[in-house]
């Protein structure tokens, strides 16, 4: 298995949930010229609408319009995955692999119960993965066992419940991005040139109202920091910095 030093791995319980939240956030990192990897944990099969095959064909699009070249999958069940030993084992594979700086990772408490489940599973598995006993027995291209890592941070996208930020990242100028990437997922969410509306259940995500209620979030979460358009994000661990200057 070959590691890599990747800049951002962006964990997201369902395909969708990183575009939801963080898309705006990625987009700009990648024009930055920064590494970026999104770890999908289920494949979403239990949602009301689409199907798992679909929503791997939505996901791969929504990558590609974000500009992310890696995408993996962990094929966690959907709703029913936990934050056991096997689950944090995977999720610890993948952290050692990517070895990122940042981990992104869901909303602490969400409407969805994946959605905080997600968020405990990674982040234990983020400090568990800097342990040297904690063995996975996979070996790098090498032969050598992967090497421990564990992620300067760990940041939690807030998602359908407002939770108050510690962080809000200025997404101006990448709304519309981050919105081609959500209306990727063409089975999930209201689309003028998309109306199955006769053969799919509607959900309280598929309506032209909540996509309004994502623009609208944005707006209110940069507003306060000046700028046009934010994403929020919470974390659990204290961030240093070297000068309290840093900070602006």
């Amino acid at each position: 298995m070959e590691t890599m030093n990747f800049d951002v791995l962006a964990f997201g319980a369902h395909p969708d949930d990183v575009e939801l939240a963080a898309g705006g956030t990625i987009a700009k990192l990648v024009v930055e010229g920064k590494s970026i990897a999104i770890v999908d944990l289920t494949r979403g099969e239990l949602g009301s609408r689409g199907s798992a095959q679909i929503r791997s064909q939505e996901s791969a699009a929504a990558a590609e319009i974000l500009g992310v070249k890696t995408r993996i999958n962990l094929d966690l069940p959907d709703g029913f995955f936990q934050c056991d030993e096997k689950s944090l084992l995977e999720v610890v594979k993948v952290i050692r692999k990517y070895r990122p700086r940042i981990i992104l990772a869901n909303a602490l408490d969400d409407r969805h119960p994946d959605h905080g489940k997600g968020a405990e599973l990674v982040y234990q598995a983020s400090f568990l993965a800097g342990l040297v006993k904690c063995e996975t027995g996979d070996l790098d291209d090498s032969g050598i066992p992967l090497l421990t890592h564990r992620p300067d941070a760990v940041y939690h996208y807030i998602q359908d419940y407002d939770r108050m930020a510690d962080v809000v990242v200025d997404i101006s100028g990448y709304e519309d991005v981050k919105m081609k990437a959500i209306l990727a997922y063409g089975s999930q969410f209201y689309s003028e040139n998309h109306d199955d509306t006769n053969v799919a259940p509607e959900t309280p995500i598929s309506s032209p109202e909540f996509l309004q209620h994502l623009k609208g979030r944005d707006l209110a979460m940069g507003r306060p920091c000046g700028f046009t358009a934010g994403e929020g994000f919470e974390i659990r661990r204290p961030v240093g910095v070297n000068s309290i200057l840093d900070l602006l």
